[in-house]
């Protein structure tokens, strides 16, 4: 399981999923959105790797849903067109934005020293702030990396439950990799500490305070945060690996591996209102919205739980990419939140890398 930053693809190794046409649908009669070349580019991703696509891409007014691919592996139904999906790293913006907006009522600072409200809980805690956390700065190592990811590996923790706190000893027991606020290496133990520093603050949950302050008011119905529950409820596509030659149906697993780093199950048309809500300044105040895309040059475009990637047509895209076994992710919107696309990709047991499909995506919905 790898956990990525920008707009990176996840797949499992291997060799290139047939190619199955795709179907556009949800659209209207006129607009600015390209749909043929929406739709190739959904097709190109199957076509290079993925078993299943479906996009939701937004210009204005103008609205445009198109899918690729089969729902499940050796069938003929197609991806659900508004299907749940695990999110994987998305949960990253979502648990970020919970943080900034108690950070605007005053419960938590940002340069706060973690140590500060998670005593003992790093070695370093009284180094490591807040703000480090949510950029990635903090030097922490990242515990996945301790994991058995590969698909035979992952077989072997597949169901296994997890406490966030046996995660971040993964990475606590290592040194730093730098000292904080030096350097930029993207870590899924940041949002796991951020995720344990929600819980503290609040006293509860950090998925209940992500349903009680953004899926709740913003009415993502489709969104979920399963806190170890294995199925994913509604419709959806299944994801898949290769073990010893025998194909595997990942669909199912114990996300708690990933906690606040990236468990959250949801929508397209879901991540569309979030990011445009996160964007427009409806979830924060307007000191933590100023600090929401700051991003120091070494931080590479990662600003709080948010990346910006500009693309060759020169145009600025603001979201986050997102992975877990069975399942690719992204969401990205320009500045002012006119234009935007969410998609999710399954994985084929076979599939490859996803080719230049979702660069060709980003171009059309883009530029």
């Amino acid at each position: 399981m790898r956990y990525q930053r920008g707009i990176a693809l996840v797949t499992a190794a291997g060799l290139a999923a047939l190619a199955i046409g795709g179907t556009a649908v949800a659209q209207t009669a006129t607009g600015r959105i390209d749909r043929q070349a929406v739709q190739r580019a959904a097709d190109t991703i199957t076509g290079q790797g993925a078993l299943g696509v479906q996009v939701r891409v937004v210009d204005g007014r103008d609205r445009f849903t198109a899918r690729a691919g089969v729902a499940e592996w050796g069938g003929t139904a197609p991806v659900p067109v508004d299907g749940r999906f695990r999110a994987g790293s998305i949960t990253k913006t979502f648990v970020s934005t919970v943080v900034l907006q108690l950070a605007g009522e005053g419960r938590v600072g940002l340069d706060d020293p973690v140590g500060d409200h998670l005593p003992g809980l790093l070695p370093d805690g009284d180094r490591i702030t807040v703000r480090h956390l949510l950029q990635h700065t903090s030097g922490l190592y990242n515990y996945t990396a301790a994991l058995p990811l590969d698909p035979a590996g992952f077989e072997t923790i597949r169901y296994k439950q997890w406490q966030p706190r046996e995660l971040v000893a993964l990475a606590a027991a290592r040194p730093l990799e730098f000292p904080p606020g030096t350097a930029w290496a993207y870590s899924n133990t940041n949002y796991v500490v951020a995720g344990l520093l929600v819980e503290k603050l609040t006293g509860r949950p950090y998925g209940d305070a992500v349903r009680d302050r953004i899926f709740r008011p913003l009415g993502l119905r489709g969104s979920t945060i399963p806190a170890g529950r294995t199925e994913i409820n509604g419709p959806h596509a299944h994801g898949y690996y290769r073990v010893a030659g025998e194909v595997v149906d990942v669909t199912r697993l114990n996300p708690s591996v990933a906690d606040a780093a990236g468990e959250l199950v949801t929508t397209t048309a879901d991540l569309d209102r979030f990011l445009t809500a996160l964007l427009s300044g409806r979830l924060l105040r307007p000191a933590q919205q100023a600090e929401l895309l700051k991003a120091p040059p070494f931080t590479k475009g990662y600003g709080l739980g948010i990346e910006t990637t500009e693309l060759p047509c020169g145009v600025k895209v603001h979201g986050h990419g997102g992975g877990i076994p069975g399942y690719s992710s992204f969401m990205g919107a320009t500045g002012d939140g006119k234009t935007r696309l969410t998609a999710s990709f399954t994985h084929s047991p076979d599939a490859g890398d996803g080719g230049d499909g979702l660069e060709r995506l980003l171009t059309a919905a883009f530029c």
